[in-house]
């Protein structure tokens, strides 16, 4: 078993790694399959200690693809340790082929056995593991008829369930589920980890994660390059620089944060602190005017403007490294006004909330930003509803950067951060208790404060998603709910200091 890769794969891609080992590198199908099989069963017996004990009765379910040929494998090498094995095969044995059908009959030899799925089987028969080895990666539709029910009762079993290679019923390339999939507790994958495991409703559905190269040779990679790749933690101590005894305020960066509109002080505030706990030497709000006197109680280190003055706020644009503008923006006219200057005033810019909404009614271009929308504000960037951006976060991400240029971050579960001339990054840190207010506009805050202190925009937004959601894991203390945005505060401070 090895450590979980960095890379992510479509299903076509892992595809062609797979005919790449059994072509270039002359490793037989069935010795994969063996291979993958191994590696089920003794991750298994690590998670189940119980169900891999003799007399132990587990329930295997098998499609007709190499997915199916895996599990009647891991039934074998069951039977072998004198477990009690229940086989359900799903669809017509005689589509069985290849691969596939010298496991089933491998298993066969073992005198295993073969059950035919009724709806009730779960309610008579008392296993302790399910284990789903039904449809693999080469789901493309919506499921319906006999594995929609397979599916639902394996979720009703209230037992452990274990997936090979990913969750049957959930897109491997989206992340989304095809009208319905296996909730694993455990899922294992297989010679590259599938995108889609970890972003939309991926995560509700892997359980904890598991992989196995299958001894595939390293070079192997080098003929198949990933297009994603996961965050990695070292992120913040690679590109956070300890700062020298003789540094000065003046050498940190200053970060200009604009929003605040009536009823919304709270958003500019948050920013402005994370910017201030992320290390920014100097960091000036600008608020709507209406809403002036209601800062003073804002960190004294917050420096604090009326947007009423259009020659200070030329001057303040002068003076400072970064922009950031949205939190608590509002769409009124002021609003309008005061983001048109700033993106005719050429600085870096990071644009969020409602600063997104009134780019996606213009026609707004910039070289140096990034735009950092949650999904809905992702729709209304590219006139569409928020279920189509879910549908296929990479599709999304990739149409965003292709019409607003520079870097995109698209939040939620499994964050994306593009840009150009690198591949997409994936943040698998984060937790529920992030969604609550507030939560964006601290994020807003840290990729300013890190750009103003020196780094590109693509690499401020993947060290700032990243920090931003380990912090909040940290904050959380595997207690989420009542997780607020303010809690990440210290944490900030913390890391940045790693």
């Amino acid at each position: 078993m090895a450590h979980l890769p960095e890379a992510l794969y479509r299903a076509e891609q892992v595809r062609a790694l797979d005919r790449l080992l059994i072509g270039k590198y002359e490793i037989s199908g069935i010795e994969l399959m063996t291979r993958a099989a191994k590696a089920a069963f003794n991750s298994m017996r690590v998670h189940w200690p119980k169900a891999g004990l003799k007399g132990s009765r587990i329930a295997v379910f098998c499609g007709s693809g190499n997915n199916g040929g895996d599990g009647y494998l891991l039934a074998k090498f069951a039977l072998e340790a004198n477990l009690s094995v229940d086989l359900y095969q799903l669809g017509e044995f005689t589509r069985l082929s290849g691969d596939a059908l010298k496991a089933r009959e491998e298993y066969l030899a073992c005198s295993g056995n073969i059950d035919e799925f009724r709806d009730e089987i779960t309610n008579i028969v008392n296993y302790d593991l399910a284990v789903d080895a039904l449809l693999g990666t080469g789901l493309d539709r919506k499921l319906e008829g006999l594995y929609l029910r397979v599916i639902e009762a394996i979720n009703a079993m209230a037992k452990p369930v274990f997936s090979l290679d990913i969750p049957s019923g959930l897109n491997s390339d989206t992340g989304c589920v095809m009208a319905a999939a296996v909730k694993a507790d455990v899922t294992i994958s297989f010679i590259g980890l599938k995108q889609g495991m970890y972003t939309a409703q991926g995560p509700d559905y892997c359980g904890e994660i598991e992989f196995s190269s299958l001894h595939a040779p390293q070079e192997l990679y080098a003929d198949e390059s990933a297009e994603v790749f996961i965050v990695k933690h070292s992120i913040i101590s690679e590109m956070l620089e300890k700062r020298k005894a003789s540094t000065h305020k003046g050498e940190c960066g200053h970060v200009l944060i604009i929003g605040g509109s009536p009823g919304y002080v709270g958003a500019l505030r948050l920013a402005g602190e994370a910017a201030l706990r992320s290390g920014s030497g100097l960091v000036s709000l600008v608020v709507h005017p209406e809403a002036l006197a209601l800062m003073a109680s804002a960190p004294a280190e917050l420096m604090v403007h009326s947007g009423d003055n259009n020659a200070k706020l030329a001057d303040l644009i002068d003076a400072v490294d970064v922009i950031a503008i949205g939190p608590g923006l509002g769409q009124s006219d002021w609003a309008k006004n005061i983001f048109a200057k700033v993106v005719q005033a050429g600085k870096k810019l990071i644009v969020d909330a409602d600063a997104l909404n009134i780019l996606a009614k213009n026609s707004y271009k910039h070289n140096d930003w990034v735009l950092t929308p949650h999904p809905a504000e992702a729709g209304r960037l590219l006139n569409c509803e928020t279920h189509i951006i879910q549908n296929d976060r990479f599709n999304a991400i990739n149409i965003l950067l292709k019409k607003y240029g520079a870097t995109i971050v698209l939040k939620g579960v499994g964050s994306l951060i593009a840009s150009a001339d690198s591949a997409i990054a994936l943040c698998t840190a984060g937790n529920p208790g992030m969604a609550t207010a507030g939560m964006g506009d601290v994020l807003t805050g840290i990729i300013a404060s890190l750009t103003a202190q020196g780094l590109s925009l693509p690499d401020a937004a993947k060290v700032g998603v990243y920090l931003h959601a380990h912090a909040a894991d940290i904050a959380a203390e595997n207690k989420p709910k009542g997780l607020i945005a303010s809690d990440l505060m210290p944490v900030i401070r913390v890391l940045v200091n790693t």
